[in-house]
């Protein structure tokens, strides 16, 4: 069984992450500061909340720094976990964690905001935690903002809703996704699960 934590930065319910987790076998723990090296395999940051204190709450948490704790262990970032991977946001003043170049950018004002629904993926290339995710498979966001890459290098899903958006992200040992894997069924379940095993590797 692997053992992973839920980083929670205090902006909501995290108990759906954590149940989904738990159905595919893994031992969860939701922690709210970084101060026990080596203890997890895997560490998530949740998609509810907004960038400055989600930020600022990683910062803050301990006197490690979240990229010193991490080090090499696989990270997923869901949704505003996966847009603070990125050096800025126009969500907020404060400066992401970097560890992909880029921005995250407010959706158009040609869409509905925020956005909310099932979308299909195009997977554009392989990737660790898209293994068994047939193309097409829908899954469910909620945002209001979308990651905007230097590179589209680190793309290897993307949905199309009139522009098109980046899906899901790796980059090293991050991981992210735009959407909720915990909230869209099969499809979310399996990539769970690559990213456990990922974390067992």
């Amino acid at each position: 069984m692997v053992k992973v934590a839920i980083f929670d930065y205090g902006a909501g319910n995290i108990f759906s992450l954590k149940n989904s987790l738990e159905k595919v076998d893994a031992t969860v723990d939701v922690i709210t500061h970084f101060d026990k090296l080596n203890e997890y395999s895997g560490i998530l940051l949740p998609g509810v909340g907004n960038f400055d204190p989600a930020i600022h709450s990683i910062r803050d948490s301990s006197k490690i720094q979240f990229l010193d704790y991490v080090g090499n262990i696989p990270v997923l970032g869901i949704c505003l976990g996966m847009e603070m991977f990125f050096e800025k946001s126009e969500e907020g003043k404060e400066k992401g964690l970097g560890v992909m170049d880029g921005e995250v950018v407010i959706l158009p004002n040609s869409m509905k905001v925020p956005h909310m629904g099932w979308n299909n993926l195009e997977i554009k290339k392989p990737g660790k935690i898209l293994e068994g995710v047939e193309n097409n498979s829908w899954v469910y966001f909620v945002h209001s903002y979308r990651v905007k890459p230097n590179s589209n290098d680190i793309i290897t899903a993307e949905s199309d809703y009139g522009i098109k958006v980046p899906a899901v992200v790796e980059h090293e040992n991050f991981f992210g996704t735009q959407f909720h894997p915990e909230k869209s069924s099969t499809v979310g379940k399996i990539m769970l699960k690559n990213f456990l095993d990922v974390c067992k590797r």
